[in-house]
């Protein structure tokens, strides 16, 4: 290696070749395992990284001129994103403020290279589960990189690089409120760019991290005040106005998911703006494209939770619209969780009475759907919507199949269901359904104590995404706008466990015998033991 790097010192000019031969046979002899989320894994240990690094590498990237001999300067580039895992992070700390100098670069490919081997620096793992480059250690170049990632979307071929994109965003979430003093400039520059890409979406990824590059401002900003949640609306709405307009296919996903975000930093309130678009949320024509539908869920959720009681108000002949949007969803093997998502946002959000004339109806839906076509995702769902705990639905759906579902949430909702089943409901006691009660008791245990039935039809292996006319948009999941699983309990109940064992203590005294009685003839042997556990732990007996 020393042969070719000696002609290139003796003569840069006419004698750079020789040093990009010199460090390809370095990349290509050091390299023996390699992944794309980490570069190279293992090295060659006869060649050493390290002082290469620091004899010939370290001066192309501190030169002054960043435009002189490209291809070296791509590189040393190169070399330190591939060898990253390899080198001491001292050196990897050394190189950063040089490869932000590089974004400025006018070669494509070397303002590229940086852009991209800062983002994979930035994803880099220290010792304690955190990104080995920290926040404190990059404020001395927080301003001049932010400047020069977004001077670098200006340059000649990069107006949708999505490797600087990527940068930028990887860059808001490693910095976090660093960057808040700088927010307003960099909101109306990404908003531009939104606004320039809309008109013709033509690079996929770009416009993927330029939707996260949004939320992160969001989150970033509004954690720290949530009152500057209306500076964004303002910066935001128009530019989503005129997509919602212009129907922008590709970007209507994500533009409810950011909305959604938006709407969920409010407090418990809608603002008029969000009210004025509600009803066209509710167009069949949206709901026609599979790649709106969960953005468009959660959305309505976030309509629901910040305002279920003023959309019954001032909206109520809106309801049956979110009606028929749960109609449709429910009818759909591929959406009917989204539907599920829908009812249990209007059951919970709304006050009862609005919705009171059109429950029968939301009934015989469910049944239909049930009864043709019947599959385990629809019934693990179908025990989320805490309304349906009654009688008839107990023998043929609950006890059978209670065990099929999953999620620490859900299986908690089902648990508090059944327990109010057993022990607050008079007709489970003393009607034709008392029969019933050591079954559903037993079945509860189960979902407690039992492994996850996850056993599935042969037949729902084989389930078609219906057929859709026309271009459908996929869905792709803004990881910045991610939601909270919400726990509709919450604190109320903290112990399943113990809520059953407390709750059949207070029905025993209000019945003396029964229960024992009923446990003793009927709850098989392991169950009982279980049950024991639970009223010991919960320090109460039966009596």
């Amino acid at each position: 290696f020393r042969g070719p790097c000696h002609k290139y010192a003796k003569n840069p000019g006419e004698n750079w070749k020789h040093k990009d031969a010199a460090i390809y046979l370095v990349t290509s002899l050091a390299s023996k395992a390699q992944t794309q989320k980490h570069g190279i894994t293992q090295a060659n240990e006869l060649v050493n990284l390290n002082e290469f690094f620091v004899n010939h590498i370290l001066s192309d990237l501190k030169s002054s001129n960043v435009n002189e001999f490209p291809v070296l300067k791509a590189d040393a580039i190169k070399y330190v994103m591939i060898f990253r895992s390899q080198l001491p992070k001292e050196q990897l700390l050394q190189a950063v403020p040089l490869l932000i100098s590089h974004l400025q670069a006018e070669s494509t490919v070397e303002h590229t290279y940086a852009a991209h081997a800062l983002e994979r620096l930035f994803t880099m793992r220290g010792s304690s589960n955190t990104t080995l480059i920290t926040p404190a250690e990059m404020a001395p170049f927080t301003e001049q990189l932010l400047n020069n990632l977004f001077k670098a979307l200006a340059l000649p071929g990069s107006a949708e690089n999505e490797y600087i994109m990527k940068a930028i965003m990887r860059s808001f979430s490693l910095l976090q409120e660093a960057i808040v003093p700088y927010i307003p400039t960099l909101i109306g520059q990404l908003t531009h760019k939104l606004l320039l890409v809309s008109k013709n979406p033509s690079k996929p990824h770009f416009n993927h991290y330029l939707f996260e590059s949004l939320c992160l401002s969001v989150r970033i900003t509004c954690k720290a005040n949530p009152t500057t949640v209306s500076s964004f609306e303002e910066a935001l709405f128009p530019v989503f106005t005129e997509i919602l307009q212009n129907d922008v296919q590709e970007f209507l996903p994500y533009v409810f998911q950011v909305m959604s975000l938006l709407l969920e930093i409010h407090s418990n309130s809608i603002p008029s703006s969000y009210m004025a678009l509600f009803p066209h949320l509710l167009q069949p024509v949206l709901w026609e494209r599979t790649g709106n539908i969960p953005p468009l869920v959660r959305l309505l959720q976030a309509y629901l939770q910040k305002g279920g009681a003023s959309i019954a108000g001032s909206a109520a002949d809106k309801i049956p619209g979110l009606l028929g949007v749960f109609q449709k969803l429910i009818a759909s093997k591929a959406n009917d969780h989204q539907g599920f998502y829908l009812l249990n946002s209007i059951i919970e959000d709304m006050p009862p009475e609005s919705i009171t004339q059109y429950r029968k109806q939301i009934f015989i839906l469910l049944f239909q759907r049930l009864q043709s076509s019947k599959t385990t995702k629809f019934i693990k769902k179908l025990f989320i919507c805490r309304t349906l705990m009654f009688g008839m639905v107990l023998e043929k759906i609950i006890i059978p199949e209670v065990q099929k579902v999953s999620g620490p949430v859900e299986k908690k909702i089902c648990a508090v269901g059944i327990t109010k089943v057993l022990t607050e409901c008079p007709a489970m006691m003393d009607t034709e359904y008392t029969k019933l009660w050591t079954p559903l008791l037993q079945a509860l245990i189960g979902l407690f104590e039992l492994p996850e039935d996850d056993s599935i039809p042969d037949d729902e292996h084989f389930i078609d995404i219906e057929d859709a006319p026309g271009y459908q948009t996929a869905f792709s999941q803004l990881a910045f706008a991610g939601k909270k699983e919400h726990d509709p309990i919450g604190d109320a109940v903290g112990n399943p466990k113990i809520l059953l064992a407390q709750s059949l203590h207070k029905l025993s005294t209000a019945c003396p015998g029964r229960v024992p009685s009923m446990l003793s003839t009927s709850l098989n042997a392991e169950a009982l033991q279980f049950l024991q556990g639970y009223l010991q732990a919960a320090t109460v007996q039966l009596v």
